[in-house]
């Protein structure tokens, strides 16, 4: 018996997740697992983001992204996708598309700006966000234990 997913179990996954953990690496190589907002389309992985995270992927654009949920071990399910991460240049056609995408997903999940504290709202204010494309790189490493009939 396997707890392994098809692709589409797994792309349905990563479609409804409401956080990924997107892993970059340092300069040293050590790698840094961070939370972050995201839209899944067409099988890549879409971030907008901005500050450090943006820096080490274009120092180095090996990552990872996983997705997971469940709480009892006969609950667990998760995907992790090995990627390469690529910058879209802000005037690609896809950005309109994946800032509506981003926005329809998290829209009750987002904090008013005027409810931020001014200090918050001026960093983001200021900060300039990039576009970044995940494509995945090799298998989807994926597990449902839910397949496993255990309860």
């Amino acid at each position: 018996m396997s707890v392994r997913m098809t692709e589409d179990e797994a792309w349905a996954m990563l479609d409804e997740a409401p956080t990924g953990i997107l892993t970059t690496l340092r300069r040293d190589g050590r790698p840094v697992a961070l939370p972050v907002w995201f839209l899944a389309l067409d099988r890549r992985i879409y971030v907008v983001t901005r500050g450090r995270k943006v820096e080490r992927l274009r120092h180095d654009p090996r990552c990872s992204f996983l997705v997971e949920t469940g709480e009892r071990w006969v609950d667990l399910r998760a995907v992790h996708v090995d990627c390469i991460a690529e910058e879209l240049d802000l005037g690609d056609e896809r950005c309109p598309g994946i800032t509506k995408g981003i926005a329809e997903k998290y829209a009750a999940l987002r904090t008013k700006r005027a409810d931020m504290p001014d200090d918050t709202r001026k960093h983001y204010e200021q900060a300039a966000g990039a576009f970044i494309e995940l494509i995945p790189d090799g298998k989807l490493l994926t597990w449902d234990n839910r397949k496993l009939g255990v309860r």
